[in-house]
């Protein structure tokens, strides 16, 4: 086959016989698994079975609590259907784009347009997205880290296979794709990280274990109320069914599943307004964990572009510049210091052809290239002064005087071997600094202080020098600037160095190796790690991280292995990220405690009824009043409220701690004023349901209160909300019939408001108990560690 690559005819023959990489990528489930998941649910079928069998023996108004199904399941069709549609758009946008030689030309590609036997160029940073075999190859280096685990690079020749899922360190190449759609590992890549689930996170184990709970405690209590009910003397079969399923219904949080997946779902179309692309929902759960931020210099905090400020001749190389156009134009796929160098240097139409090449590579942080004739006759190298010359060498003194000002700084050196030699190429000697400017990006700062102001570490991480990396940082005013480590001093020791890691802002010369043992490291010392980068250096930390955050003008393989990408490369975007995980991780465990308030009293109401074998003392719509005033709707609100606070570990123990004696105190309550009630003989039987009703009410609303804190204006507007609401219920006559409230006995309801009174004290005591008893001493943070470490040197 021509290097040339496939006809247009060739190409439709094999899209027409099904040869094609068009596979079919589930970005988020089908609109029929949504509904199907929503609607069908154990949860749904207990609290559906019981509604109808209220539509049986009536009234209808006992059915309410069977339209928190219609309201919930609706709410969770519609989140979900338009996070399906948002991750579905940004996910076309974030795919990388392959460039194919097609009749002599190379275009770009989205992956499923190819086809078999379709040429590829490679070059570095390129992810390969079908197996294939190299038909051509220029010191090729391919990192094969995502299928085998094995960090180092792997160099490739002609005749070699590449596979999908690794992509390129350095050099280029051509390959010939040989296995395209489901035969290639890419297709079940690709379709695994765009696929829209809710998988495994601390969150969801927390409220699947409650549930199980929940479950073992429901059977028991059941079968009790159930007998205890149907066995009363004197009480008709209707009236027993009906306290029979008032006691069932709000044993069952239906609303705590559903809540927690709409509000990873709402979090992932929230960001999505923001450009930032969510691969996997947990992400969002993650983030709210987060308490170091480990970041790139280069493409994060500074912009791509760099112009070269001024070239530094050394030791009478007037060539100097004559080389730099050469190797500009020798250069097919220029990185960006080699962009601003050809814009300097332009290379015209007579750029001589360069006889050896050697990639830049950020494990060798050099590149080099050897010409045999013209005015650039030789072999030159251009990379890290620190790392191509002697300590003591005035042009790498000079160079670090320049870094120390914020600069970039090349080397460009003659070498006395070949740039491709085995043996390296040898000793160098200065021939001019190229001096490049870097663009502080204009956000970067003010996002510096947002994660400071919500003590969230910030660690720069960076291939540079540790001198150039610490001027950026230092003009953006991070803590710790002043103190830049270079990597290659860091101790081989673990815990020594997990220690220098925790202790030091800024690095420099930092291999992609040592950011992955730097995130080991700060996981080894009980934090939770973000890591951001834009290139193929950055791909083994980003995995490694807890939360890898790409930018979309980085890498294609940087963003394959991210679950967050930045589409809109804005560092600026990032505090957004975090503040929506934790609004999300925090709200949801505020409605938790309201859910499992209410699951908590159920349960013990309904032991307590049918161990005393009395008659239940609520109606199912006195609970479907209660529940949806102070959980339903109040719950709707405290999920979308702000929320910066850092989530912790021990989800449900602290929910417990909270959950369990609220219950117990708001059944106590309501039971013992049920019993003191039906001791007033001039008390109706409705007027000792009221009581008990009005007495779970004033409880319930300290409950939501407590859990509501700190209290805003609007967190007040909706308890008074729920507070008139439940007067208006009371006291207007049509809606006390409906409610079946009668609250016109002065002994009963003032019995019930004083047990109500002293319910909440005991509550607002609780919680006041539990908070001391749940604080633990709190560890030291990095700053403060920082600067022990700085004061003991």
């Amino acid at each position: 086959m021509a290097l040339d690559g496939l006809t247009a005819a060739e190409v439709a023959e094999r899209v027409a016989a099904g040869r094609s990489n068009d596979v079919p990528v589930v970005a988020a489930r089908s609109i029929r698994d949504i509904v199907r998941s929503n609607v069908f649910t154990r949860f749904n079928a207990v609290i559906g079975t019981l509604a109808v069998l209220m539509l049986v023996i009536g009234p209808p108004q006992d059915a309410l609590f069977g339209l928190v199904i219609v309201v919930n399941t609706g709410i969770g069709i519609v989140q979900e259907v338009r996070a399906k549609r948002t991750l579905e758009r940004l996910a076309i946008v974030g795919e990388s784009r392959p460039r194919v030689r097609r009749d002599g030309q190379v275009v770009e590609v989205v992956p499923r347009e190819l086809v078999l036997d379709d040429l590829v160029e490679l070059g570095a940073g390129d992810e390969i997205v079908v197996d294939d075999g190299l038909v051509a190859a220029d010191a090729l280096e391919v990192d094969e880290s995502l299928l085998t685990g094995e960090s180092d690079a792997v160099h490739k020749v002609v005749g070699e296979q590449v596979l999908s899922g690794s992509f390129v360190v350095a050099g280029r190449g051509v390959y010939r794709a040989t296995r395209v759609g489901r035969e290639a590992y890419a297709a079940q890549l690709a379709e695994e990280a765009s696929r829209f689930t809710l998988t495994a996170s601390e969150l969801r184990r927390g409220v699947d274990a409650i549930l199980r709970i929940i479950t073992y405690l429901m059977v028991p209590a059941a079968v009790l109320i159930v007998i205890s009910q149907l066995t009363i003397d004197d009480e008709p079969t209707r009236d027993a069914l009906r306290g029979t399923v008032a006691a069932l219904v709000p044993m069952v949080p239906e609303g705590l599943v559903l809540l927690t997946s709409l509000a990873f779902a709402v979090g992932v179309v929230r960001l999505g307004r923001r450009q930032c692309l969510v691969q996997e929902l947990p992400a969002i759960e993650g983030l709210a964990r987060v308490d170091v931020v480990c970041t790139d210099k280069t493409g994060t905090l500074t912009e791509n572009g760099m112009r070269l400020a001024e070239l530094r001749v050394c030791n009478g190389h007037d060539e100097a510049d004559a080389v730099l156009t050469a190797m500009a134009g020798a250069d097919p796929r220029p990185n960006a210091s080699m962009l601003a160098i050809a814009e300097a240097y332009p290379p015209g139409a007579d750029v001589p052809a360069a006889a050896r090449v050697m990639p830049f590579s950020s494990a060798r942080k050099w590149s080099g290239v050897g010409f045999d004739s013209t005015a650039a006759a030789g072999d030159w190298v251009l990379g890290a002064p620190d790392v191509l010359l002697d300590a003591a060498d005035p042009a790498r003194v000079a160079a670090e005087e320049l870094g120390a000002q914020g600069l970039r700084v090349l080397l460009l050196g003659r070498a006395a071997g070949a740039v491709d030699g085995p043996d390296g190429p040898g000793s160098i000697e200065a021939a001019a600094l190229v001096v490049l400017e870097q663009r502080i990006r204009p956000e970067a700062g003010p996002a510096l202080r947002y994660f400071e102001s919500q003590d969230v570490a910030l660690k720069v991480v960076s291939g540079d020098n540790a001198v150039s990396v610490g001027a950026v940082a230092a003009a953006l005013e991070l803590d710790g600037a002043d103190h830049p480590m270079d990597a290659r001093r860091l101790p081989a020791d673990p815990e020594a160095f997990a220690e220098a890691v925790e202790s030091t802002s800024v690095f420099g010369r930092v291999t992609p190796t040592q950011k992955r043992e730097m995130v080991g490291a700060l996981h080894s010392r009980g934090h939770t790690v973000a890591m951001t980068g834009d290139g193929v250096n950055d791909v083994l930390a980003l995995k490694d991280a807890d939360i890898g955050v790409a930018m979309g003008s980085g890498s294609a393989a940087s963003r394959a292995v991210a679950q967050i990408v930045l589409l809109d490369n804005s560092f600026a975007t990032l505090p957004h990220v975090v503040a929506e995980g934790r609004r999300v991780i925090g709200n949801i465990e505020r409605v938790a405690n309201l859910f499992l308030t209410k699951t908590v009293y159920s349960v013990l109401l309904a032991i307590v009824i049918g161990v005393m074998g009395i008659p239940f003392p609520f109606l199912p719509r006195h609970l479907t009043l209660v529940g949806s005033l102070t959980i339903g709707i109040p719950a709707f609100f405290l999920a979308l409220a702000p929320n910066a606070e850092r989530a912790r570990p021990g989800f449900v123990r602290r929910v417990l701690r909270l959950a369990i004696p609220a219950g117990i105190i708001a059944g106590v309550c309501s039971v013992g004023t049920y019993l003191m009630v039906r001791e007033m003989d001039s008390a109706t039987d409705e007027q000792h349901s009221t009581a008990a009703v009005l007495a779970l009410f004033v409880v319930s609303v300290w409950v939501l209160i407590v859990v509501a804190r700190p209290l805003a204006w609007w967190k007040l507007l909706v308890v008074a909300g729920a507070c008139l609401s439940f007067l208006v219920c009371l006291l207007v006559p049509w809606l006390q019939g409906f409610w079946a409230l009668y609250p016109d006995h002065a002994g009963a309801t003032t019995a019930a408001l004083a047990v109500g009174a002293v319910g909440c004290v005991a509550v607002e005591v609780s919680a006041r108990v539990q908070g001391r008893a749940g604080r633990s001493p709190s560890r030291p943070s990095i700053r403060s560690r920082r600067e022990d470490h700085a004061g003991t040197a």
